[in-house]
């Protein structure tokens, strides 16, 4: 069986050479020892288990891709094994998106959405100006040239890259590694980078003596309960449990269909994910920046109406290598529809009105459209 044979400080230096902040390497026959502050509720230390009760909550909202099992029953993100049966450790890589700008939670010109910091970023095309990017293609190059990397220094192993699309549970597998510890609001939080970091792994046959793995990561947390209280929607349930289904960044991406109206107001600007719980962390505010963030200025304080006005084709010319694709120009539209009933801003009403009239056309804009205007006139409400 092959092994690991690279250094703390020389698995940091590879990862470094191809544009990742951090690099670590947790072993598969390691439990999790990192209880939960209540385990009435989740037994963390046995992530098959917590996920099974989790996923039996109802917090999963309509993510299937979390329930998915293997053939003899497992659910594929219970343990890594279940799912990569060669597996033996993994290797895992952060990269930070914290690029300067704004804050959400910062005054904004009442007529402006908020797009998710993660989303903001662009590469240069061949006029020098910035074009859409995903983070999922950037970083999956990087990290199949890392993997390349690794079997040269390293030999023949078995190996697979991820970058946020395998059956896999990032954040323990980060702690397990010394990238940081589970947060309570449950991303990875790292003492000098923050939390506003891309985790992507690669998946290994390598066996990692003891000597040789690294710190599970000391949670620094305290009795800072910042981001629970800070939540619109109360979906951080309980410090490192969340109801999914609440989270503003499930309902304004990954949600289909209409968006409960309890949670509507709540969401307030918000029209692709949401930063807020990361925004108040005291670790966040202090964290340092991303030294290769390339922003789009048009993302940071989207016009509502820009965002309202955009075709079909030039949704897909804006958003094509984007992860803002991933919500489709009818839920991106059906977001600002809300984001405008929350806004206070009659001007939107003739948009509104136009949404609402057309609901053979698409239902789910027309529904959110129709609360919109009685958001912005109360007296017309029913």
């Amino acid at each position: 069986m092959p092994t690991f044979s690279l250094s703390p400080d020389e698995l940091t230096r590879l990862a470094r050479a191809e544009g990742f902040d951090l690099a670590g390497i947790a072993a598969l026959d390691v439990a999790d020892e990192q209880g939960s502050e209540d385990p009435g509720q989740y037994p963390r230390d046995d992530p098959g288990r917590y996920l099974e009760q989790w996923i039996a909550a109802g917090h999963a909202g309509e993510m299937d891709y979390l329930k998915r099992r293997n053939e003899q029953g497992e659910l594929l993100r219970s343990q890594v094994q279940a799912a990569i049966p060669w597996a033996r450790s993994v290797i895992v890589c952060a990269a930070s998106y914290n690029a300067p700008g704004p804050l959400s939670i910062d005054p904004a010109p009442p007529d402006t959405g908020w797009i998710a910091r993660y989303a903001w970023a662009g590469q240069p095309g061949a006029d020098g100006k910035l074009r859409p990017s995903d983070y999922h293609d950037t970083l999956l190059s990087r990290l199949r040239a890392f993997e390349t990397t690794l079997h040269r220094h390293i030999g023949d192993f078995e190996s697979r890259s991820y970058v946020d699309t395998g059956p896999l549970i990032e954040r323990d597998l980060a702690r397990q590694a010394g990238i940081g510890w589970t947060a309570k609001n449950t991303c990875t939080l790292n003492q000098q980078l923050g939390s506003m970091l891309f985790l992507c792994c690669v998946v290994t046959s390598l066996e990692v003596a003891p000597a040789s793995r690294p710190t599970p990561a000391t949670d620094r947390c305290g009795t800072c309960r910042r981001c629970i209280e800070a939540c619109p929607t109360d979906a951080l349930i309980a410090p490192r449990q969340m109801d999914a289904s609440r989270c503003i960044a499930y309902l304004t991406i990954e949600k289909r269909g209409p968006i409960p109206e309890e949670l509507r107001a709540p969401i307030g600007r918000q029209v692709f994910g949401c930063d807020i719980c990361q925004e108040v962390c005291p670790w966040n505010q202090k964290a340092s920046f991303a030294s290769s963030a390339q922003t789009r200025p048009e993302l940071v304080n989207p016009a509502l109406e820009w965002l309202a006005s955009l075709t079909a084709e030039e949704f897909n010319r804006q958003f094509r290598d984007s992860p803002i694709r991933r919500t489709k120009r009818a839920g991106l539209l059906r977001n600002a529809a809300i984001a405008m009933g929350n806004s206070g801003e009659q001007k939107f009403l003739p948009q509104l009105e136009t949404w609402a009239r057309g609901e053979a056309e698409d239902p789910v804009l027309a529904e959110a459209a129709a609360w919109a205007i009685g958001r912005l006139t109360p007296s017309k409400s029913s």
